[in-house]
C-alpha cells in the first residue's frame, strides 16, 4: 500500500494535520493544541504514527475522535449558507473592494483598505487565541447592513469588537465622540454598544462592547465611556484572560448559535 501523506488544514479554528490515504480518504488527524491523534479507522494507526512522526512533539494521546456533543451536532447539521465560521476578518469590505475597487490612480489612499488591515491583524490575534477554549467570528451580518466585526466567545464571556483603524494616529475618546487623528470627531461608541446590545438581544446572553483601535500611536480617554472597553490591537490577546464566567457547553452553544446566519436574521 502507497504510504498515506500528511495534509496541513485549519477547521473551527484549530490548526490539524490530516492523514490521507492516495485514494483520498482521510484516516486520522492530528490536533496539535490538544496532544491528540484521532484515528479513524484504527487499523491503520501504525501507518499514522510513522506519518505524523516528523511533527509529534511530547506525548500525545491515540484513540477515536471524541463522542460530539450536541453543539457539534448542531454544528454538523448548520447548511453551508446559513454557516457564518468560514467568514474571514473584513469579509464585507472585500465583497465590497471586489465590487467597487475604484479608479486605478488615486490621488488618496482607499480608506476601505486601511480599515480592511485593521479588521484583520484583529481577526488574527482573535483567531490565535483559538487554544485559550473560545471562539471567535468575524464580520456577522446584521438586518440593515451593519456587521459586527468580531465576536469573541470564551471562558471570560461574550465581546463584540468593533474595530477602526487608526495607524500611527493619537487618538483622544470623549464620550461618546472618538476622534482619530485631524479626522472629525464620530459617535463610534454609540454604534459600538448598539452592536453588542444587538448581539446580546439575539443571542440571549451578555455581550460586552469592545472598541479596537489599530495602530494607534496613543489613546487619550478624556470622559471614560460607558460601559465600553478600550483597547488596541496589541491589547487584544487580554480579553483571554478572564474566566469564570461561562463553563464549555455554554460556549460551545453559544458558538453553534452565533455562526447561524439565521440568529442574527431574526433581530
Amino acid at each position: 500500500m502507497d504510504r498515506p501523506r500528511v495534509v496541513p488544514a485549519r477547521r473551527h479554528g484549530r490548526d490539524r494535520l490530516y492523514v490521507r490515504l492516495p485514494d483520498g480518504r482521510n484516516i486520522a488527524w492530528y490536533d496539535r493544541e490538544a496532544a491528540r491523534v484521532n484515528l479513524l479507522d484504527a487499523e491503520h494507526e501504525d501507518d499514522v504514527l510513522a506519518a505524523l512522526a516528523p511533527y509529534l512533539t511530547g506525548a500525545v494521546a491515540v484513540g477515536p475522535p471524541p463522542v460530539p456533543t450536541p453543539a457539534d451536532l448542531a454544528r454538523l447539521s448548520l447548511h453551508p449558507d446559513d454557516d457564518l465560521a468560514p467568514n474571514r476578518p473584513g469579509e464585507a469590505l472585500l465583497v465590497d473592494i471586489d465590487r467597487a475597487p475604484g479608479p486605478a490612480r488615486r490621488l488618496r489612499p482607499d480608506p476601505r483598505r486601511a480599515e480592511l488591515d485593521a479588521q484583520r491583524t484583529v481577526g488574527d490575534a482573535l483567531d490565535a487565541m483559538g487554544g485559550a477554549g473560545g471562539h471567535a467570528l468575524h464580520s456577522l451580518p446584521l438586518p440593515g447592513g451593519h456587521r459586527v466585526h468580531h465576536l469573541l466567545i470564551g471562558p471570560g464571556g461574550l465581546y463584540a469588537l468593533h474595530v477602526r483603524s487608526a495607524h500611527r494616529q493619537r487618538v483622544t475618546v470623549a464620550e461618546p465622540q472618538v476622534r482619530i487623528g485631524r479626522r472629525p470627531p464620530e459617535p463610534v461608541l454609540h454604534r459600538v454598544r448598539a452592536d453588542a446590545d444587538r448581539a446580546a438581544h439575539a443571542l440571549t446572553a451578555e455581550v460586552r462592547p469592545v472598541l479596537v483601535l489599530a495602530g494607534a500611536r496613543r489613546v487619550t480617554v478624556a470622559a471614560a465611556p460607558r460601559g465600553v472597553r478600550i483597547l488596541t490591537d496589541a491589547d487584544v490577546p487580554e480579553l483571554a484572560r478572564g474566566g469564570g464566567v461561562l463553563k464549555p457547553a455554554d460556549v460551545e452553544a453559544l458558538y453553534a448559535a452565533a455562526r447561524d446566519r439565521r440568529t442574527w436574521a431574526r433581530l
